[in-house]
């Protein structure tokens, strides 16, 4: 065989396995960065998930606390309504 084809193989095989490990370092670093921006997006939807429970929380105390409102009112509302008729007797009395 002449040198030229020994060196032009010897070439080709060197080339190839250079270019097999780049291509096997690319993969581990793209890997590598898929993982790391899984982990951001996972976080990120945890963190999402915490707010998402904080604002039921709140809405739950949110709700009881209009209740409670709403009960107070119809109390307020109640007692005026008896005001009124007490006044209303107490009017027509003095006029008779």
């Amino acid at each position: 065989m002449e040198i030229s084809v020994i060196i032009s193989i010897l070439s080709l095989l060197v080339a190839a396995i250079v270019g097999f490990t780049n291509l096997k370092r690319n993969q581990t670093t793209d890997n590598r960065q898929t993982a790391a921006e899984m982990t951001t997006v996972i976080v990120k939807l945890e963190t999402l998930n915490t707010n998402i429970s904080e604002m039921k929380a709140d809405v739950r105390h949110t709700r009881a606390d209009l209740q409670e409102i709403r009960d107070r009112l119809i109390m307020c509302e109640q007692s005026t309504k008896s005001a009124h008729h007490r006044l209303d007797a107490l009017e027509n009395s003095v006029n008779h």
